[in-house]
């Protein structure tokens, strides 16, 4: 019995450190895009301005940063957990955000909305999958 439940551990420490990779992975793509093509990236955007394809460009760097970061963490989940903790957080306040944005200025192309709730859900699943794989 305590046997199998190790191996359901391993198997859980397995696959959230796989996703989470993958998560990492998918993060540092989307910002590469951001950065080689711009705001043009973005579903349903107009064109902007100089100052505002600045500033998408720049964000970009960040998030390659988080999905860097993600990546890393994932390769040691149990003496990452802080980092990946706090990188989850940080995730689930961008979903936060957008909440805000939609209350100042209305619904954004449905991409977005759908964005909104994988940053919401996954986090609290990801920390959940994390304290049944490394308890304590």
């Amino acid at each position: 019995m305590i046997l199998l439940r190790n191996q359901r551990k391993a198997a859980l420490a397995r696959t959230l450190s796989t996703l989470s990779a993958i998560f990492g992975a998918v993060c540092c793509l989307i910002a590469l895009a951001h950065i080689a093509i711009g705001p043009a990236s973005i579903p349903g955007s107009v064109p902007v301005n100089a100052t505002m394809d600045s500033e998408d460009r720049f964000y970009a760097t960040l998030f390659l940063g988080f999905g860097a970061a993600m990546i890393w963490a994932s390769r040691d989940l149990s003496e990452r957990r802080r980092l990946f903790q706090a990188l989850l957080l940080v995730f689930f306040l961008g979903g936060i955000a957008r909440l805000i944005s939609v209350a100042a200025v209305g619904w954004p192309n449905a991409l977005f909305v759908f964005l909104t709730v994988v940053e919401l859900v996954l986090p609290p699943v990801f920390i959940w999958m994390h304290r049944r794989a490394y308890p304590g």
